[in-house]
């Protein structure tokens, strides 16, 4: 027996966490009938259908994508924008990505169809550190940057303790160039703690994602994440180390 949840995220329907928003709206029926408790179990004889479609167990599949800016990382975008899908469409898995990277940033994201390796490499708890790179308009005192290295009050909460490194300043055009690293995942996050030491983001790209990176690959591109580095990320999220 199996948490329903689990079994639509292993179905590549979902998230495990966007499963049980699935459940709880009344969009998932066990048996021809409606369930919307997150506790419920389900064994491979029952009938499980989300949305009135049947769901049916596909073999896992993973990518890593060098997002461009200007692309949408979901899977699909109520104002017709350009998704993330629409760079993978011989694809024939039901992949959506792991996280987000908002429209305007660029790099590394993880598509998949397999719920659990999602939920592992997002949930904060499992602390899968990403690394970004932001140009910045201003140039931050070190006192500001420790702010953001010990966490910083925004209007859903402190932030977690980052890793902060200046790369380069340009003080003709008083930008600076800063490599931050984080294992949270809120919305807009990086752009909004830059924002709260007064140096808004110009430009950011995730650099990347534990142990993945887009080195090799041009913006637009993707590649199939060996079973090997799988592996890898399931034991970082489950140990903190590489296996």
């Amino acid at each position: 027996m199996e948490r329903l949840q689990k079994v639509i995220a292993q179905a590549g329907i979902a998230s495990r966490r966007k499963s049980e928003i699935l459940i709880v709206d009344g969009k998932v029926k066990v048996n021809g009938i409606v369930v919307t408790e997150l506790g419920t179990k389900v064994s491979s004889s029952d009938k499980v259908e989300v949305e009135g479609v049947q769901i049916t167990k596909e073999e896992s599949v993973y990518f890593l994508l060098y997002k461009p800016r200007g692309i949408i990382s979901t899977a699909h975008d109520e104002k017709g924008r350009k998704t993330v899908l629409d760079l993978f469409p011989h694809i024939e898995e039901r992949i959506f990505p792991v996280g987000r990277l908002d429209y305007d940033t660029s790099g590394v994201i993880i598509m998949t169809n397999d719920g659990d390796f999602s939920y592992l490499m997002t949930h904060p708890k499992f602390e899968i550190q990403k690394k970004y790179i932001a140009k910045v308009k201003g140039i931050p005192q070190r006192e500001d940057l420790k702010k953001l290295e010990q966490g910083i009050l925004l209007e859903d909460g402190m932030t977690a303790p980052a890793h902060v490194k200046m790369r380069t300043v340009d003080k003709k055009s008083n930008t600076a160039l800063i490599e931050i690293t984080i294992h949270e995942g809120r919305n807009r996050q990086v752009r909004r703690m830059f924002d709260a030491i007064g140096c808004p983001v110009e430009k950011l790209r995730r650099e990347s994602f534990a142990i993945l990176t887009t080195i090799g690959l041009n913006a637009g591109e993707s590649r199939q994440l060996t079973k090997h580095e799988v592996k890898q990320l399931r034991v970082l999220a489950e140990t903190g180390k590489i296996g």
